[in-house]
């Protein structure tokens, strides 16, 4: 389904797309996750969207957030897409999910913070949610937006830093009173940076670590039938599945390694269908100083 456009005039919205859309398959069935732990957060999402209108708030308190944390080049961003992808699926209808930049928020003015992150949570997605289709609110990089407040920095404001974590944590509460239709689903790449009461509220909270050679092994596999169906060396795959689980590649590195091998070699960049596992080795060897993990 094509994007919908956004109208002019509303902070911090970067996307809203309609799922499911054949186009997103990929961003569920390409991330490599245990099993179970996918199997969890989907079952949540339908659970929340499905059913979470009709509980009790005592019973059953839900506030239809899960929060995805982990390190950068996990996968948490594109997995909140297709997990809404996935959801829309099992309900058998559309899903609004809806981008939100927290970046776009903070501001050097006092109080300007404040205002609009109530005005996305108090007016802007109560306004979306009446549409009353199923809504995946996605808060990327939520740490810039819920500051926990106990370690924010003097040098930067730290009243309307508290004032703005205040707003978000006022905003999910009124949704998730009034917009039962609404799931929020934050990724951080730093859960020491995102404040507790903030996190306290997460109906689930998934780490999202680095692959084990199991997935990278994974992982590889994926990438390289991308660029050829020549027969790969079992034994090699796995002895390179295992050399970049120890140097704790993400799962963006692991993608990222066939492309440095690709361009390390102008053969390869003429016909990638040539790529072997031994290139992919011989990469690793060399440029492990580029291939480092984020800190």
């Amino acid at each position: 389904m094509p994007r919908i456009t956004i109208p002019p005039g509303i902070e911090g919205i970067v996307g809203l797309v309609e799922l499911p859309d054949p186009a997103w398959e990929d961003r569920w069935h390409r991330i490599v996750l245990p099993e179970p732990q996918k199997m969890r957060l989907r079952n949540y999402m339908v659970f929340s969207l499905a059913h979470r209108e009709a509980l009790h708030e005592v019973a059953l308190p839900m506030h239809g957030l899960v929060v995805l944390a982990g390190p950068p080049g996990t996968g948490k961003t594109t997995l909140a897409g297709g997990l809404a992808h996935v959801a829309a699926q099992d309900l058998g209808r559309p899903v609004l999910f809806v981008d939100i930049n927290p970046h776009a928020f903070p501001s050097q003015l006092l109080g300007e913070s404040q205002r609009s992150v109530a005005r996305l949570f108090e007016r802007t997605l109560p306004d979306l949610a009446r549409r009353a289709i199923p809504m995946v609110v996605l808060l990327d990089e939520v740490e810039a937006m819920a500051v926990n407040r106990s370690g924010a920095s003097l040098e930067t404001n730290p009243v309307d830093v508290h004032r703005a974590t205040d707003a978000v944590l006022s905003g999910v509460d009124h949704v998730a009173a009034t917009c039962p239709n609404v799931t929020f689903v934050a990724t951080t790449n730093y859960r020491a940076g995102v404040d507790n009461a903030f996190l306290s509220r997460a109906d689930l909270i998934e780490e999202i670590g680095y692959p084990t050679a199991s997935a990278i092994r994974a992982i590889l596999l994926d990438t390289l039938r991308e660029l050829t169906q020549a027969p790969l060396d079992d034994a090699a795959v796995d002895e390179l599945a295992a050399d970049c689980a120890a140097e704790r590649l993400d799962a963006r590195q692991v993608r990222k390694l066939v492309l440095r091998a690709i361009c390390d070699s102008r053969e390869l960049a003429l016909d990638p269908s040539r790529i072997t596992v031994a290139a992919l080795a011989a990469t690793l060897r060399t440029e492990r100083d580029v291939l480092e993990p984020a800190v």
